[in-house]
């Protein structure tokens, strides 16, 4: 079958079942857009290339399918660079296809030229230049390929002027054959068995579940282990949703602002078992000290990861579809005698999480975050999926918003990126159309990607924004009062735009509430107005996150604030 270079791309997408893009066209890219309007291929026209990269994230964990974003070249890709690393460090599958100048202008500082794969090398998980068109079949299949296999993450095919250009036989491969890459590894049989002595043994064991576990869709395995011990369960921030929040042994999230129980189970743990978890130095608080009493024991399906910051003394390197099914049969017969093994461990931890539970204050006239959690969760069902820009909110999120299902809390988790929220649950709501979607998002994050308020009226995309508006930039502004003097360089934003009325602007209507009192009916405004709305809601400017483990501290030596007294 002949066709051209932008001709292939496409029906390379379609051979790899892609219903949707996100991208924004130019002039190295012009040949491929021109066969999207003849296909009438769906297309997502973002406000900017940012907006496009971090909708192909949104999409991509909800659906677990690879999400895919077009961009030209120069400062088009640039623009990318910040949702790649996003979805490199959280394991997100992307196709980033891109244009690059002609073949015959590379290397020459052509106009609008950029070395976009030696730029993004450390921030994908592989790329290509492609300069033949009989190579972008064979090229794309391994994309998709590499992208949604082993540890999964971004892949971009950068992709000359002239190729989309160039007519070939085009041949899509039905396999991918690539030296030295195990895309699903299995592990070995001795290590899962080591694993099942090691809680055979244990009398105090913590369960450290990661976003591996959301990843590679083995939730309901883990679950069912949890149920089997009634082992105490934390959970990271990318893990949240693999075991229920509302469960009786989930303690809750673990590290800097994980809560009491949580970091004080694993300060006084004997066996730690991780499964899908980096031990992030956010998770760990100092390492050197962390689980101080345990013997951990970790199972990751990326060989880099294991004793990389925290040491294992047993670990299972391999898939977790693989591991985590050994580990259940492993257990099996002693599931029974562990659980009564392990009774008064879980009655100790669960009294510490009742004793210390999520809070913040209620100051008399004013919406605290708690309450505004709260409220949404009551008109919310569990289908709800829950999207978070970074900051304080997305802590407050993580700890007060109760989610049942894995793929339903939506977060820039590793690179801590502000202003992917918007665009996030734009693609998370095009990719679970029938799900209730909600973004968190602060004053600070909604500014960074406020344009793509446009493109969700322009494509009547449902997402509901709820703007914690505390005129400061919350997070730096806690760590400014608490550990530089109350210096708050840079960090007030008190004047901000009216966000109703840029939000309006751009044809989604919002609404304001500072009087507690108004909150409900708020909130019922949200969800009753038609396709996607705003509620800006103020919060007290020094509402701190607690508890909150300071830089470089343990586990245990946890600022509780107003969390305990």
């Amino acid at each position: 079958m002949n066709m051209t270079g932008a001709q292939a791309v496409l029906e390379c997408l379609k051979r790899e079942g892609v219903d949707v893009v996100f991208g924004y066209p130019g002039g190295a890219v012009l040949s491929l857009y021109d066969e999207v309007y003849k296909a009438q291929f769906p297309h997502i026209l973002t406000g900017h290339e940012q907006g496009a990269v971090h909708a192909a994230d949104g999409y991509a964990r909800v659906t677990g399918r690879p999400g895919v974003c077009f961009a030209t070249s120069g400062p088009g890709v640039c623009n990318m660079v910040t949702g790649i690393a996003t979805a490199n460090m959280d394991s997100i599958p992307l196709v980033i296809i891109s244009g690059q100048v002609a073949t015959p202008l590379i290397g020459r500082d052509s106009f609008q030229e950029a070395d976009i794969s030696g730029i993004t090398t450390p921030i994908t998980k592989h790329n290509y230049l492609v300069k033949d068109a009989k190579e972008l079949p064979r090229v794309l299949k391994e994309a998709f390929y590499i992208a949604s296999t082993g540890r999964p993450g971004p892949v971009l095919v950068d992709i000359a002027k002239d190729v989309f250009d160039t007519s070939f036989d085009f041949e899509y491969p039905e396999e991918v054959h690539l030296r030295g890459y195990k895309g699903n590894p299995e592990g070995c049989e001795d290590d899962v068995a080591r694993a099942v002595q090691a809680l055979a043994k244990a009398k105090r064991p913590v369960l450290l579940t990661g976003g591996g576990v959301v990843l590679s869709g083995m939730a309901d395995t883990l679950r069912s282990i949890v149920q089997q011990l009634g082992v105490p369960v934390v959970t990271t921030l990318m893990g949240k949703g693999s075991i229920p929040d509302q469960w009786d042994c989930h303690l809750g999230m673990v590290g800097m602002h994980g809560s009491y129980a949580a970091n004080m189970a694993v300060t006084q743990c004997d066996l730690l078992l991780a499964v899908g978890a980096r031990f992030d130095d956010r998770v760990t608080g100092d390492a050197a000290n962390f689980a101080p009493q345990a013997k951990i024991v970790h199972f990751d399906i990326d060989k880099v990861e294991i004793n990389k910051i925290v040491h294992a003394d047993i670990s299972v390197n391999a898939d977790l579809r693989w591991s985590l099914p050994h580990l259940c049969e492993g257990l099996k017969f002693d599931g029974q005698a562990l659980y009564e093994r392990y009774e008064d461990w879980r009655h100790s931890v669960l009294d510490m999480k009742a004793v210390h539970p999520f809070a913040t204050r209620h100051l008399e006239g004013t919406i605290s975050p708690q309450s505004l959690f709260e409220a949404l969760q009551a008109v919310t069902d569990d289908d709800t999926v829950v999207v978070t820009d970074v900051g304080q909110h997305q802590m407050w999120s993580a700890q007060f918003f109760n989610l049942n299902k894995p793929r339903h809390f939506i977060t820039s988790g590793g690179l801590g990126t502000m202003g992917y929220g918007l665009p996030a649950a734009m693609g998370a709501k095009i990719g679970c159309p029938q799900s209730t979607v909600v973004l968190f998002t602060g004053d600070g994050s909604i500014m960074m990607n406020c344009q793509e308020f446009a493109t969700l009226h322009k494509y009547g995309v449902d997402v509901k924004v709820v703007v914690l508006h505390n005129n400061v930039l919350g997070m730096v502004n806690q760590w400014q009062r608490m550990f530089y003097s109350g210096h708050c360089s840079q960090s007030v934003i008190s004047d901000n735009p009216d966000l109703t009325a840029l939000s309006g602007a751009m044809g989604v209507p919002g609404l304001s509430v500072r009087n507690p009192e108004k909150l409900d009916d708020a909130v019922a405004w949200l969800f009753h107005t038609e396709g996607p709305a705003l509620l800006d809601v103020f919060i007290p400017p020094d509402e701190n996150v607690y508890p909150m483990v300071p830089g470089g501290k343990r586990l245990d030596q946890m600022v509780l604030g107003g969390v305990a007294e």
